[in-house]
């Protein structure tokens, strides 16, 4: 797999991917974090629950305020695998879709182990992160998906049947290859997503979402990456309906004030092809970040699944510092998240002075080994 050309780094052109990629990661796990204690209820219970305009602060979840479900979980490790996959093509070894793999087996580790197994070499850093070993309600598709090594793909998918967004929820990280094409990141996202849904509507919405990101990423407006996110799944067998929910939530933008009426005829969000029209409808109205996930989160469905979407893609577009800084600093792994963010960014602006043939940073290495 080849990348395309690469990207030509100047100051200015690192410190706003770096905000980008900050803002893509830590956005999409408020979005879930405020999602994820109201994720089981209907719009007329949140507002039981919240008052009459639903949830607009942090909910309680799993004991306590800011916390993040297996969406966040899951794309923190998609990070790693993207970074190992860098790491590793010194090697002469360049298969992104393995190295992403050996990731989430790694996420799937966290939810069978009390914690970190120091006897794993290839654990690296994240995987020592003992807050990841918890489980919260991952999609199960996701469990039994990496319940064994065997790799799947897009010929033979790893449950054929699942159509839900256990997989298009950790996929906007392939969006932050910037340097790649997007046919190129869209392709890995694909091939990614089959690895636990095989369903094509639940891989091709991950791939479509991908390349929004992937647009967002570059300075590009929402529309137009939703356009080139069309154009791409297009030759694509089993496109339909995720080409179709995209155009509808692109037509709903003109159907008067945004409000749940708008969002719940969107779909059922449990659905990834709904989940992402849902997602694309409310970052496309947004008057700011804070708008646009709070219009995401309250509707009758999955408020995590959706506010995960919408998070990324409003920090994608905007930045970190446009995300509520009161929903950032109580954010459940928010150190963590701002880590990796910053590693993925200098792997991926600054990779050659960490490691090649001529330079080896063994701290780096350590953090990301190639085993």
């Amino acid at each position: 797999m080849t990348t395309g050309a690469a990207a030509v780094w100047g100051r200015a052109e690192q410190q706003d991917f770096r905000a980008r990629v900050r803002g893509c990661l830590l956005g999409g796990a408020v979005g879930d974090a405020l999602g994820a204690g109201v994720a089981a209820l209907s719009l007329d219970e949140i507002r039981t629950a919240h008052g009459p305009d639903g949830v607009a602060d942090l909910a309680p979840a799993y004991g306590r305020r800011g916390a993040v479900t297996a969406a966040t979980q899951l794309t923190l490790f998609t990070v790693d695998g993207l970074i190992r996959a860098q790491v590793r093509r010194d090697t002469g070894a360049w298969h992104p879709p393995t190295d992403v793999h050996r990731a989430h087996l790694r996420w799937a580790a966290t939810q069978r182990d009390w914690g970190p197994d120091e006897r794993r070499k290839d654990n690296g850093w994240l995987a020592r992160e003992e807050w990841l070993y918890t489980r919260r309600d991952p999609a199960p598709a996701c469990l039994t998906g990496l319940a064994d090594e065997l790799l799947g793909t897009i010929d033979k998918p790893k449950n054929p049947t699942a159509r839900d967004a256990g997989a298009l929820v950790r996929s906007a990280p392939f969006g932050l290859l910037v340097g790649w094409e997007p046919r190129l990141v869209c392709q890995l996202a694909v091939e990614c997503a089959a690895q636990t849904h095989g369903h094509p509507t639940a891989y091709l919405s991950a791939g479509a979402f991908a390349v929004i990101v992937h647009g967002l990423a570059r300075g590009e407006t929402v529309d137009a990456s939703v356009q080139r996110a069309l154009y791409l799944l297009t030759p694509r067998p089993g496109h339909q309906p995720v080409s179709d929910a995209l155009k509808q939530a692109l037509g709903a933008v003109r159907q008067g004030t945004p409000g749940p009426a708008h969002v719940d005829a969107l779909g059922d969000p449990e659905h990834a092809e709904d989940a992402l029209a849902v997602a694309v409808y409310c970052t496309l109205v947004s008057e700011d970040v804070r708008h646009g996930l709070r219009l995401a989160v309250n509707h009758d469905g999955a408020s995590h699944t959706t506010g995960t979407l919408c998070g990324a893609l409003l920090g994608a577009l905007h930045g970190e510092t446009a995300l509520p800084p009161a929903w950032v600093a109580e954010v459940e792994g928010r150190s963590t998240i701002l880590e990796l963010a910053d590693d993925f960014a200098m792997e991926m602006t600054q990779g050659p002075a960490l490691h090649g043939p001529a330079v080896s940073a063994p701290g780096w290495l350590q953090r990301y080994p190639r085993g």
